[in-house]
């Protein structure tokens, strides 16, 4: 998780929302993300979708099923159907998300039986940290507003 943190810490000198997202297999990182939506113009940027294609890359496969995803904040529904779909192991997140959590929060997608494959999954690791990097970025955001 301090790998996505960081991931986050540099999106969020780029002017993104702070996500950073790590994939691990065989406990070694072979893909990482931030996001990249203002930067590449392009609303599918998510840290978790960007850490997916380099693992599917890094890997030669789509199939990531012996992988698990470690991200700064609860996955909205577009990159939860992209770990369904890329059949991850397990997704461990750090701050839960209650207006676009689709691990939990807002809905759940990733509840078990749901689909064709399950994922592990855990939220909350290290939450205060990976909600205090939103809030203070949007919270810049507001106060550069009102100059």
């Amino acid at each position: 998780m301090s790998m996505a943190i960081e991931l986050a810490r540099e999106s969020a000198k780029c002017d993104e929302v702070p996500v950073g997202a790590v994939l691990v297999k065989g406990g070694q990182v072979i893909a990482s993300g931030g996001n990249r939506k203002e930067r590449d113009n392009d609303a599918t940027m998510h840290a978790e979708i960007i850490a997916l294609k380099e693992g599917a890359k890094a890997l030669g496969n789509w199939w990531l099923e012996d992988c698990e995803l470690y991200v700064t904040l609860e996955p909205c529904p577009m990159c939860a159907g992209a770990m369904i779909n890329s059949r991850i192991r397990a997704l461990y997140f750090g701050a839960y998300d209650s207006k676009s959590g689709a691990c939990g929060s807002k809905i759940d997608l990733l509840k078990k039986g749901l689909f064709n494959h399950d994922i592990e999954v855990g939220g909350g690791y290290r939450q205060e940290e990976c909600a205090a990097l939103l809030s203070s970025f949007f919270k810049s955001k507001r106060e550069f507003k009102k100059l």
